[in-house]
């Protein structure tokens, strides 16, 4: 890299809901030590003074739509990110998601690296068809090498070697500050402090399904240390025909639906083992916010989940609650050794894979950062 003191990269979020806000800061991290200032733009949310500090950028800009206003082609969202480039030398942008990779594809002349979350994100023709269209100046990275390699079986004939992949990662310091220990987390959710807790954290969606893991809870319940219970941080649409399941399983004194927990990462010591039965997490930060917490992980094997936990969890097959309930019964056996020696590999497996020092190295190592570099000197 030259020693021009003035170079900017242009960061373009859809929004900050979720963990999209901390996505902006790890994406301004990787510019850390380099002569580079970040511009981060939040295409939707209102301006809010605590998101502007908590993305780690130079300079932030809220071009405030709510998300019904951007459905489809928008011109005066166009206009404005255009104007918005032109008032400094970018010299590319990241682009977060499918909407502000379009837009600024179309408002500016950038390289645009598009950042991509979940899958499908190419499955329609028309997606397709712009990727080809600026393809010589659109770069793509995904979350997982599931992700990525979703991305290849959709963009057939285009370079793989121009769709990397970048692991999300964590601040494991300051998220390990802001984790409460055990006895407070459990006073905090109001969980019994000495009952043997199976935590799990996500939308009641069927995307989640909360299903499988509900039904193993109660095949292993017989085996698991006595008073045994599931919490269940979260909210969505299946929570009335969850609470039903429940009861028909005979286990509803002993699952906890505890709703919307806010900052629930910040009480998952009051679990003794993580469990995540989603169907094709595309990465899975829950995951990583368990590892900080030492928690020992169950993860369904697909998606980015086995990449994340790797041979610090236990695997099972999506939708197999027997399977499932045997992986619990084994990490309720796990004595003090054992579990001491997860949360070592987990810590260095965190260090290694998922932190924002890990991903800066692997950014700058891709092969076509230099050539994003040269295109606009």
């Amino acid at each position: 890299m030259s020693a021009d003191s003035g170079r900017r990269v242009l960061q373009f979020c859809h929004g900050y809901d979720g963990p999209f806000l901390d996505c902006a800061r790890q994406y301004a991290a990787l510019f850390d030590g380099t002569d580079y200032k970040v511009t981060t733009v939040f295409l939707t949310g209102e301006p809010d003074p605590a998101v502007a500090v908590g993305c780690n950028s130079e300079e932030v800009i809220f071009m405030n739509y709510s998300s019904a206003s951007i459905r489809g082609l928008k011109l005066k969202a166009i206009r404005q990110f255009k104007a918005i480039a032109a008032k400094r030398d970018y010299k590319f942008c990241i682009a977060h998601r499918s909407k502000p990779t379009y837009i600024a594809c179309l408002a500016t002349k950038l390289p645009v690296i598009g950042v991509h979350h979940a899958f499908d994100d190419f499955k329609r023709s028309g997606r397709q068809l712009f990727a080809r269209w600026f393809g010589k100046r659109l770069y793509l990275l995904a979350v997982s090498n599931a992700v990525r390699d979703d991305i290849t079986a959709h963009l057939s004939g285009w370079p793989k070697e121009r769709i990397q992949t970048l692991y999300n990662r964590i601040d494991v310091v300051s998220l390990q500050e802001q984790q409460l220990d055990r006895a407070a987390a459990r006073k905090h959710l109001s969980l019994p402090a000495d009952a043997w807790v199976l935590g799990n954290v996500g939308r009641l969606h069927p995307d989640k399904d909360h299903a499988t893991l509900l039904r193993a809870f109660a095949r292993a319940l017989p085996t698991l240390p006595a008073g045994a219970l599931l919490a269940i941080l979260g909210k969505g649409p299946l929570e009335s025909s969850l609470k039903t399941l429940s009861n028909e399983l005979g286990i509803a004194e002993r699952t906890l639906f505890l709703g919307q927990v806010p900052e629930a990462k910040r009480y998952f010591k009051a679990f003794d083992v993580f469990a995540l039965s989603s169907d094709h997490e595309p990465f899975g930060m829950v995951l990583l916010e368990a590892m900080t917490a030492d928690l020992p992980v169950i993860v369904s094997a697909c998606g980015g989940a086995p990449e994340v936990v790797g041979d610090c969890g236990l695997l099972f097959p999506l939708g197999d609650d027997e399977q499932l309930a045997n992986r619990l019964k084994k990490v309720s056996d796990f004595d003090e050794a054992q579990l001491e020696h997860i949360k070592q590999n987990m810590q260095d497996r965190l260090t290694r894979l998922f932190s924002d020092a890990a991903a800066r190295s692997r950014f700058w190592h891709l092969s076509w950062i230099g050539e994003i570099e040269r295109k606009h000197e």
